[in-house]
């Protein structure tokens, strides 16, 4: 078997097939059954009690039942932000494309559909935050 080098055309690098990632899931599968082994079979100490029994509330004590019903607002606002935030997400790669179709030169039909691609995109975005504003979903009263 030949030694790999850094300058190594790609043509010849030997094919290994999948025998590393066999080696790897081995090596990953035993590692974890050793830690699960180690965390089951070593002795723990015991303590029970009503303070030890209780869930742990970032150092607050708790208030009533931890399977309370929440305010349906709480999740309105977690929907607004993941739509939100991937909405921004989209948002990246349209940047890149636009500033890859500027410096390559593309045809002058192109950046402005672009854009306005965008603005569209963006103008959407901004009524449906201008409708959830109206509505109140982001006031706590």
């Amino acid at each position: 078997m030949m030694p790999l080098t850094d300058n190594m055309p790609l043509a010849e690098i030997p094919d290994l097939g999948y025998g590393p990632i066999a080696v790897l899931l081995v090596v990953v599968l035993f590692i974890g059954l050793v830690i699960l082994a180690l965390s089951h079979g070593l002795p723990k100490a015991k303590r029970k009690g009503e303070e030890k029994d209780q869930a742990y509330e970032s150092g607050v004590p708790p208030i009533g039942d931890a399977r309370r019903r929440f305010n349906v607002k709480f999740y309105l606002v977690a929907m607004m932000f993941l739509i939100f935030d991937v909405e921004l997400i989209f948002m990246y790669p349209w940047a890149v494309a636009f500033i890859d179709a500027k410096q390559s030169g593309q045809s002058a039909e192109t950046l402005p559909m672009l854009f306005w691609v965008m603005m569209i995109f963006f103008i959407i975005l901004t009524l449906g935050f201008l409708y959830e504003w109206g509505k109140g979903v982001l006031r706590y009263d």
